[in-house]
């Protein structure tokens, strides 16, 4: 299943299940077909979010051993992938306006 995230603040954000999933596990949230992030919440799921990432950062150059190069190759993953969701959030939250799906 794909999902079209959208707010009038910025650009659509399409992702798959398997990786919207494993984000709104990070947010605490449970992906439903329909769905919206509100304002007030914003805040709050972009900290979680953020700290999610430098966690998986954190663990990725601990556990990779050897050369800088192997390193580069992995490195920060689901910052990666995350990354244009944490955007349209942060800019949603800028300017007042939801996150919303499924409409």
């Amino acid at each position: 299943m794909i999902y079209q995230f959208r707010s009038k603040a910025g650009p659509d954000v399409i992702m798959l299940a398997d990786l919207s999933k494993r984000i709104f596990d990070i947010l605490g949230r449970e992906l439903e077909a329909r769905g919206i992030l509100t304002v007030e919440q914003l805040p709050t799921l972009i900290t979680t979010l953020e700290t999610a990432i430098l966690k998986d950062l954190e663990e990725r150059s601990k556990s990779q051993g050897g050369d800088g190069a192997e390193k580069s190759k992995l490195a920060d993953r689901l910052g990666q992938r995350a990354y244009p969701f944490l955007e349209l959030m942060k800019q949603a939250n800028a300017q007042d306006e939801p996150v919303m799906w499924g409409v």
